[in-house]
């Protein structure tokens, strides 16, 4: 059962000023958005990230763009280089520029150009503790979050960590934007709930893509 703040197909429903989520706006997309992660991943595969303070992340990620979003020992921050490789992050698909582009439109936010896409994989059991987006050095820019597989419980707070959140049932094809007096809302993933998806087996696919440079 989708939770109180659920939409019908194809709705938009406001989560808070500047902030919408698109209810299966990625979904006629999703086969093709999938079949590009398999060749991001060919080329840039998965990895669990440390943390500043040392600890492993749940979610396996990578990225592709002019810019892929890292951290370690010594911070969070965007790079050119994937630091496994040593070369430059794969390229965006085009089905992914597409979908950002569109789909940032659809929330009111027309000529976004993403320069980087944070791949995550999550699988049951992974989660993303709260958070904002801060890194990126153009906060004029929505964040497109696009999600593809299993379903999970989404929270987004306010400019405040201790702000009030909204818990948000995301599935398959769903898109989530956020900018303008919304852009460094704290927002965050509950663990996932183990289940099988037709699309991706054990596991849930977003695609975060943000102006970063």
């Amino acid at each position: 059962m989708r939770d109180l703040f659920a939409a019908e197909e194809g709705d938009a429903l406001p989560l808070a000023p500047g902030a919408v989520l698109l209810r299966d706006f990625a979904l006629a997309a999703a086969p093709e958005l999938l079949l590009a992660v398999v060749g991001v991943t060919a080329e840039a595969p998965w990895r669990h990230l440390e943390t500043p303070g040392g600890f492993g992340m749940s979610v396996a990620m990578t990225n592709c763009g002019a810019l892929g979003w890292v951290s370690d020992r010594t911070g969070y921050r965007y790079d050119a280089t994937d630091p496994l490789r040593g070369k430059p992050w794969p390229a965006l698909p085009d089905a992914f520029r597409e979908m950002a582009h569109d789909a940032a439109a659809a929330a009111g936010y027309g000529g976004f150009v993403p320069d980087a896409c944070l791949v995550n994989r999550y699988e049951p059991g992974a989660r993303l503790s709260l958070h904002q987006d801060r890194d990126e050095h153009d906060y004029g820019a929505p964040i497109v979050s696009v999600s593809l597989g299993l379903p999970v419980t989404f929270l987004f707070g306010g400019a405040a960590r201790v702000d009030k959140s909204r818990r948000v049932s995301l599935v398959h094809g769903d898109v989530v934007v956020w900018g303008g007096p919304s852009r460094l809302h704290h927002h965050a993933v509950l663990p996932l709930a183990d289940g099988e998806h037709p699309a991706t087996g054990r596991c849930r696919i977003n695609l975060t893509f943000r102006k970063a440079g």
